[in-house]
């Protein structure tokens, strides 16, 4: 088992929603776009009580609109039940390198997000996290202690036209967005 604080390297890509059949399958609620990305992974990890241990899934297929999964030598429904509502886990190395200007979602987690007013840099907050609507992401940004005020800003994710620059290095994130008066 590995404890959280060695784990920082370590993304949620899906969860355990319940169980399927009597054989011990569990059903995934998979993160990845699109779904199937779950399946190239390997060597996954459930998050447990503060801690990670590995899991060998040694069959996973799609069924409706998730997944479902065995966990080797678990054959079991009453067990399988156990792991309703873990996460599951990869070592960030095993993600897929990403195009220039695209960013996972973890990684825009925490940056400042900044904008300009009247030629003044303001910060409106940090990004807490993203919601996907369909037609586009959207940032979902609460007050920081040197915010400009306490409102929470849901910011479309449209690059080029809202978002103007990301920048890892520094954590930040410019947007061209207006203060509600």
């Amino acid at each position: 088992m590995m404890s959280e604080p060695e784990a920082s390297a370590v993304i949620t890509v899906g969860k355990i929603t319940g169980c399927y059949g009597i054989k011990g399958w569990v059903k995934i609620h998979s993160y990845t776009e699109p779904q199937e990305n779950f399946l190239g992974f390997g060597q996954w990890m459930l998050r447990r009580r503060g801690a990670l241990e590995p899991v060998d899934f040694d069959l996973i297929r799609p069924q409706g609109r998730g997944l479902v999964a065995h966990i080797a030598g678990l054959d079991d429904r009453t067990l399988a039940e156990s792991y309703k509502g873990l996460e599951v886990a990869v070592s960030a190395e095993k993600l897929p390198q990403l195009e220039q200007d695209d960013y996972y979602w973890h990684q825009l987690e925490g940056m400042q997000v900044w904008c300009t007013e009247d030629g003044n840099r303001v910060l409106l907050g940090t990004v807490d996290y993203l919601i996907e609507t369909g037609a586009n992401d959207v940032l979902v940004v609460k007050a920081s202690a040197d915010s400009i005020d306490d409102t929470e800003r849901l910011i479309p994710y449209l690059v080029g036209d809202v978002v103007t620059r990301v920048d890892l290095e520094q954590a930040l994130i410019e947007v061209d967005w207006f203060l509600e008066e």
